[in-house]
């Protein structure tokens, strides 16, 4: 009975903290990490004490590759930009925030969800950005929508 009711206060503390992610990246188009630290510690947590679709191990594994490969494809983006552009012109397309942002889900989601989160969030912000024909978007609303898509497939479906 405690460890159930302690496990829904860390998942509401981590959508607290995913609220918080969310509404920053979009207002102000940053992601502080006063948000991404307890999201990270709290994934942690859920992963390894409680019945998750996601083994601790799996979780780690996915959280590193998944930091690897956006902080790879960031930094070409920035130097491509910067190598055809004046450095100073447009600011960088994926920031560090995003990148931490997505080590975190890889902790949550383990390498299955996080791909699955991934691929959501970009067919989401390419469809918001198409709408709104805007040429940078948040991408931290439309990664913790397909973050949150994704753990409710894998919980049903796994």
């Amino acid at each position: 009975m405690i460890s159930y009711i302690f496990f829904i206060i860390l998942l509401m503390g981590a959508g607290l903290c995913a609220w918080g992610i969310s509404v920053t990246d979009w207002r102000r188009r940053i992601i502080p990490d006063a948000y991404l630290f307890p999201l990270l510690l709290i994934g942690l947590a859920v992963t390894h004490f409680f019945t998750w679709p996601v083994s601790p191990g799996d979780g780690i594994v996915a959280a590193i590759f998944g930091y690897m490969l956006s902080a790879i494809i960031g930094y070409s983006f920035e130097y491509i930009q910067t190598r055809h552009h004046t450095p100073s012109a447009t600011p960088a397309p994926i920031g560090m925030g995003d990148i931490k942002l997505i080590a975190v889900g890889g902790i949550w989601l383990g390498s299955v969800g996080l791909s699955t989160a991934l691929i959501i969030a970009c067919i989401g912000g390419l469809v918001w950005g198409k709408h709104k024909k805007q040429k940078y978007i948040p991408f931290a609303p439309f990664f913790i929508c397909g973050g949150i898509l994704s753990l409710i497939t894998m919980a049903f479906l796994i």
